[in-house]
This record gives C-alpha cells, sequence and structure tokens, in this order.
C-alpha cells in the first residue's frame, strides 16, 4: 500500500510553499537526471504525462524511439531542506515508461523492481544497509575541482586535523531533516576521507537513498568550498572508497539468514545466497566496480578485497557475516565502490542470492585467516580465486554470464558493455603521465 495518494502530494506543497518539483531518474550507470516542473504542472506530472526525450540519456533510446514519460513513485515525495528565494524544492523519483504505459526495460529501477517481484515470490523481502566512503577536495580559483586538502585527519580523528568535519556534520543534519536516519559518521582512514552510514531499508528504497545521499554531499560539500568525489581511487598510496553492502532477507518479520541452531547462527538459507553471490561475483563486478579506476582500489595493502571467499568477521574477506546475531544478521559484501548503479549492483546481488537458495548451492568453506598474508600456493590449494584485475576482465566475465545477462535484459546489457568497452578503450590508448615518467627518459 502506498504512503501517499496524489492529493496528499498536492496538499503537502502547498502546506509547504513548494514552488519547483524535481522529476527524477538515473541513466544506467546510476548518474541522476531530472526534468524540473513549477507547482503548477504536478497534475499533470501526477497523471503520468510528463514526456521527455530518452534519445539525450546515455543508455536509453534511439532518437526515432524518443518519446518516454516519467511516472511518479509517490512514496518517494521528499522535500530538500533548503529553502530558495523562490520557495521550498521539491523532489519525486520516477520510473520510466515508453507510450502506453509500458516499462522500459532500460531504466535501472524497473531492473530492480522487478527482482524484487520475485524475491516477494518466494516470501521475502530484501533490505539493504550502505555505508557509502567520500573524499572532500579543495577547488581551485575558478572552482574546479582538485585532489589537494588541508586535511590531515586519520581513521576516526576529530578537528582541527579533520577539516572536512563541519560540512560533514552539516551533510549529516540535512540527510535527517529530509528523513534519513543517520547511525554514524566518521573520518576514515585516508586524507580528506569520510563515511557516513544510514539505517538499512528496504532495497528500492535504500538504492533511492544512496542517489539522495550522493546529491546532497555535493551539495553541501560546495556550499563548504569543498568537492566531494565519489571516484573510488583518488589517490595513489591513500586508501580508496567504497560502498559496502549489508544484505538480509525477511519473511515474516523474521530474519531468513539467522538460526540459533546453526554454527555461527547462520541459517541454510544465509549460506546458500552467499553462494549464489559468490557463484556470480565475477561478472557481478562488472556493476560494483564501474570504473577503470575502480581496479586501482582493488589492490592489496588497502584493505579491500581482491579475493573470492568468505569469513565471519574477518575484513579481508570479499564477503563477511558482522557479528550481530537475530534480526541483525546480515552479508556484507565489501568490493563495491560508490561510482556503481545501486540500482543494477543490488538487482544483481538479490538475483544471484536467490538462484543460490532456489538451488541449494552449498557456500564453500568459511576462511578464517587473513587472506592478504596467505601464500598465492595456499589460496590457490584451498580454491580461493581472484576477483577481476581490471574493467577489461569483469566485462568479459560479464558477458559470459547467462544468468546475470537474463537478470539485466538485452538492453541493459547491450548498452552497458558498449560503453564500458569504449572507455577501457579510450583508457588503453591514453598515454599517461606514469609512462612518461618511466620510459621517456630510457629509450
Amino acid at each position: 500500500m502506498s504512503k501517499y495518494t496524489k492529493e496528499d502530494i498536492i496538499r503537502m506543497l502547498d502546506e509547504n510553499d513548494v514552488k519547483f518539483i524535481r522529476l527524477q531518474f538515473t541513466d544506467i550507470f546510476g548518474t541522476p537526471k531530472n526534468v524540473a516542473i513549477t507547482d503548477r504542472q504536478i497534475r499533470r506530472a501526477l497523471e503520468n504525462e510528463c514526456m521527455f526525450d530518452g534519445s539525450s540519456i546515455e543508455g536509453f533510446v534511439r532518437i526515432e524511439e524518443s518519446d518516454m514519460y516519467l511516472h511518479p513513485d509517490l512514496d518517494t515525495f521528499m522535500l530538500y531542506p533548503w529553502h530558495t528565494e523562490h520557495g521550498h524544492i521539491a523532489r519525486l523519483i520516477c520510473n520510466v515508461c515508453l507510450p502506453g504505459g509500458v516499462e522500459f526495460p532500460g531504466d535501472p529501477r524497473y531492473i530492480l523492481r522487478k527482482t524484487l517481484r520475485e524475491a516477494a515470490d518466494m516470501g521475502y523481502t530484501f533490505n539493504v544497509g550502505p555505508e557509502c566512503e567520500f573524499f572532500l577536495f579543495n577547488m581551485d580559483d575558478n572552482g574546479y575541482p582538485t585532489t589537494t586538502t588541508f586535511d590531515r585527519a586519520g581513521y576516526f580523528d576529530l578537528g582541527p586535523g579533520d577539516v572536512g568535519e563541519q560540512a560533514r556534520r552539516e551533510i549529516c543534519m540535512n540527510l535527517e531533516e529530509m528523513g534519513f536516519e543517520i547511525e554514524t559518521s566518521h573520518h576514515e582512514c585516508a586524507m580528506a576521507q569520510h563515511e557516513i552510514d544510514f539505517r538499512y531499508a528496504e532495497a528500492l528504497t535504500s538504492a533511492d537513498n544512496i542517489v539522495t545521499f550522493k546529491m546532497v554531499v555535493k551539495s553541501i560539500a560546495s556550499q563548504h568550498g569543498l568537492w566531494a568525489t565519489f571516484m573510488p581511487k583518488p589517490i595513489y598510496g591513500q586508501a580508496g572508497s567504497g560502498l559496502h553492502v549489508n544484505m538480509s532477507l525477511f519473511r515474516d518479520g523474521k530474519n531468513s539468514f539467522y538460526d540459533p541452531s546453526k554454527e555461527n547462527g547462520l541459517s541454510d538459507v544465509a549460506l546458500h545466497f552467499i553462494a549464489g553471490i559468490m557463484k556470480h561475483i565475477k561478472g557481478i563486478t562488472a556493476l560494483c566496480n564501474p570504473l577503470v579506476n575502480s581496479y586501482k582500489r582493488l589492490v592489496p595493502g588497502y584493505e579491500a578485497p581482491c579475493s573470492i571467499a568468505w569469513t565471519v568477521s574477518n575484513r579481508s574477506s570479499l564477503i563477511r557475516v558482522p557479528a550481530a546475531r537475530g534480526n541483525g544478521t546480515r552479508v556484507e559484501l565489501r568490493s563495491p565502490d560508490p561510482a556503481c548503479n545501486p540500482y543494477l549492483v543490488f538487482a544483481a546481488l538479490l538475483a544471484a542470492g536467490l538462484e543460490g537458495i532456489r538451488t541449494r548451492l552449498p557456500a564453500p568453506e568459511a576462511i578464517t585467516q587473513n587472506i592478504f598474508d596467505m601464500p598465492q600456493e595456499e589460496r590457490v590449494a584451498r580454491g580461493i580465486e581472484d576477483l577481476p584485475a581490471d574493467l577489461h576482465e569483469a566485462l568479459c566475465e560479464l558477458k559470459q554470464d547467462e544468468f546475470l545477462c537474463e537478470v539485466l535484459g538485452d538492453h541493459i546489457i547491450d548498452k552497458y558493455v558498449e560503453a564500458k568497452e569504449q572507455e577501457w578503450r579510450r583508457f588503453a590508448e591514453e598515454v599517461t603521465q606514469w609512462e612518461i615518467r618511466e620510459y621517456l627518459s630510457k629509450f
């Protein structure tokens, strides 16, 4: 049942002096887009009559198929805390549809909604709690981002070394005004790196929240003269930014991952779910780590996982099960980074986990040792494989995974892979400063 009706939306606009409404959606890479309307057009929008040119959006349609419609999800209505001279701004996240109301198969939100319906058919609700990291850098005199920072703080430090503390605090306060429940915020281990964690939610809401979170972080940082970036690895020799994904399945209000009679309190459902993700993780990596730069983070020495293994509490593994049990039992995937499209990532992870449950796929042995310190020969002997080493390898794995291709559909697969292969070719052809420093004087 919906939280809001059309009349509720109209009433809230009037009560809060809203003059501007953003009808928001994302392209296939998770980049937020919007069509902005004034309050006088809201009834038209609520009747799904707002149209836009889909040929102008990355990965959508050709110019001869360009007419697309925005269908607002009423439950995503949200006020932005900041007030303009013309009144408040509100937003509605929309589903993208073709003429006639048919859901567009290239809409990432549709892919997640479709997969959530499959989970519901099995009796499950899929909850996700993200842990999102980002950097706050100085801008130059022209307002362009740099990697310069006056920040000299470390993990959990506070001022005066943490020069981003005030911006981070204001980000949290704005998010809470928007309905987020902020659980923790702190300085991360790299210079100028921060983390803000908000409470888990059903997966569609959680994906919406991540897109909103990134917009708020960038907006508030800009007001403080800082540039917020979710680039995975902006500084050589420093830790990169991750987007750890904490997942759980609930049925009838109870956590299906918890079974007190089993070892470590983990149910068979949890183990099958883990096994399903591990089976498909090489292909999923192209979604979790979508940039050339993503693989500069997935290297030894910075706590980001490089090998495909699972564990209880051990932070060196790709998948770990934190100590909480009961309804707090969850599975944490540590490889994703914040450049990913959360709709596609959550859909792929859920689909893979559900396949593991349906087929009763056995989970491999849990690894208790620090994998970073484990000799290569031992990893091979124990069947521990590596994640893809770069974007090209990850895309090859995605294309070869027939199950994931079916989950995402032909449109998403074709457009996503085409764009990312072009990105890889541009990178492969680029002559970098590293090459100049390394080779110019030697050869």
